[in-house]
């Protein structure tokens, strides 16, 4: 595990600054360019393959849907970019960074990689500016278009019968909340599906130990600190749609006098740096973001030298890492 120190030093910031930036400290004043360093070396330092470069001429357009801002506040996206960003500068492929709303309109139609969530007008948009276009983390399928995604149903699997196994039966979750940016048109959490369909299925989905709030830090806190003033009955196990919503509930079950793991046993997603950093260390399912951005390169490549008759969805698996936060019970 790499240390808050080999972070600070690389950051060129104290180990106390880390410490509390990667804790989401509401009362520690940093510049936004300087969260973004510490989470950048953060990210850097604990996905550190090293591979060489290779000379090219393609240039791929990359679309994002989080801004600076945003990517701070949910990291699992700015995972995703240095990955991308790190296998195109192995691959001498030149990345061209652009808005949704402000894509180049040239004779030029470049290959591009969109990652987030876009509806169908954006879609268009992407695909009169693209020859070639791949979706990063939204089911491209639905718009007849090639996709890369984890894969859902494994992961909530993996959650699921670790809690039936350490004996659990109140097992509740806290999906996350988003909307596309132009349109605001609501988007589903494919966590909160999965986790609906699989819980019911073994008849043990009760929809009131379900908790929902923004895919931020700040939205996991406002949700979790509500819902504890209104329930009694509170499940024992809870798991969270992203490490920023959980790494909030934590804060809001501490706040409410309530013990991690003993009172609520709770599992993240996304196995993002600052999950081994907070307190207690956050469970989570570990979704290789970083390798997630490398692959997005090497299949847009691929599939400019190809003549594909269909799209294709390409789905990665997870892993289960259990840290202090989830409680194994005797």
């Amino acid at each position: 595990m790499v240390t808050i120190k080999e972070i600070a030093q690389k950051a060129g910031v104290s180990p106390a600054t880390v410490s509390r930036v990667l804790n989401y400290d509401k009362k520690l004043s940093v510049s936004l360019d300087t969260k973004q360093k510490i989470f950048e070396v953060a990210e850097q330092l604990n996905y550190t393959k090293h591979k060489q470069k290779t000379k090219s001429q393609t240039i791929v357009r990359l679309v994002q849907w989080y801004n600076k801002q945003e990517e701070l506040e949910d990291l699992y996206y700015l995972s995703i970019r240095l990955g991308i960003e790190k296998k195109a500068e192995e691959k001498g492929v030149h990345l061209v960074k652009e808005k949704i709303n402000d894509l180049t309109d040239d004779s030029e139609v470049h290959p591009t990689i969109a990652v987030g969530k876009f509806d169908q007008k954006q879609i268009n948009l992407l695909k009169k500016h693209a020859d070639t276009l791949l979706l990063v983390d939204s089911d491209g399928n639905t718009f007849g278009q090639d996709a890369l995604m984890i894969d859902f149903r494994q992961s909530i699997s993996l959650v699921i019968d670790h809690f039936i196994r350490e004996g659990h039966e109140k097992i509740g979750i806290l999906s996350g909340v988003e909307y596309t940016k132009e349109s605001q048109y609501p988007i589903e959490d494919p966590r909160l599906t999965t986790f609906k369909e699989q819980m019911t299925a073994l008849k043990i989905y009760q929809e009131k130990y379900h908790v929902k709030g923004a895919f931020t830090v700040a939205g996991g806190y406002e949700a979790m600190k509500h819902y504890l003033s209104e329930q009694d009955d509170l499940p024992t196990a809870l798991f969270a749609s992203s490490d920023a919503l959980a790494i909030g509930a934590i804060r809001a079950i501490k706040e409410a006098g309530l013990l991690i793991p003993e009172d609520i046993s709770l599992i993240g997603f996304n196995d993002l740096s600052v999950s081994k950093y907070v307190s207690p260390a956050l469970s989570t399912v570990r979704c290789y973001t970083g390798w997630m951005g490398e692959l997005a390169v090497t299949m847009i490549l691929e599939m400019l030298q190809e003549d594909a008759p269909s799209a294709r969805k390409t789905t990665i698996e997870t892993e289960l890492v259990l840290r202090d936060s989830s409680l194994i019970r005797k």
